[in-house]
């Protein structure tokens, strides 16, 4: 009986070993920098990583440094914009909505910002939180804004920026990289500090 249970005890630490010697080589497998591109292919991989060693950090992801993600929505007016196609840019991209009163709190001051310098604002509304359409229709009207606003109504791009708190903001050169982000809203002063850091 006693050696019955010895034998028992002794496999099942055996197998927890392989179970841990295996689960282990996964996370390390999974472990590398998250690249939040959804259409990466195996050769994107090898391509960025190559290049990092010679050209600095071309790694498409949403650390500064890294060259923001691509993304295609449509504005409030029906017109198809892509982030890519502001590539030479300065570039604030804001995600936002309505209901949430840091964000309107901030909108005055991104328009002045807007108004005031050389800088391209894509507001992207979630627009999947919103009531009705109509609710960002008729914010933009009261707030007076001239800056592209975004619809992105499935939060694609949202999820894709990983964004938790809203607003979250992210200053991007023209060349395409993350300079800085902000999660929670910004005033004027931090957007012209930022954006005079920016090249």
């Amino acid at each position: 009986m006693k050696k019955t249970i010895i034998i028992v005890i002794i496999t099942g630490m055996f197998a927890w070993a392989v179970y841990d010697v295996i689960n282990s080589s996964k996370d390390t497998a999974n472990s590398g920098d998250y690249v939040a591109r959804e259409d990466t292919t195996e050769e994107d991989t090898n391509e960025d990583s190559s290049n990092e060693d010679s050209e600095g950090n071309n790694k498409v992801g949403l650390e500064v440094g890294n060259i923001a993600p691509d993304f295609e929505l449509t504005t409030l007016n029906g017109d198809t914009v892509k982030l890519s196609d502001y590539r030479g840019q300065r570039v604030m991209v804001n995600f936002w909505a309505t209901w949430c009163p840091p964000c309107r709190a901030e909108m005055p001051d991104m328009e002045k910002f807007h108004q005031n310098k050389d800088i391209t604002i894509l507001a992207i509304n979630l627009t999947e939180t919103e009531s009705t359409k109509s609710d960002v229709t008729e914010f933009v009207e009261k707030f007076e804004l001239t800056f592209p606003v975004l619809m992105d109504e499935t939060v694609k791009v949202a999820n894709q920026y990983q964004i938790q708190p809203i607003p979250s903001s992210f200053m991007i050169d023209s060349n395409g990289r993350i300079q800085y982000k902000a999660l929670g809203a910004m005033n004027y002063e931090l957007m012209v500090q930022e954006f005079e850091k920016m090249k």
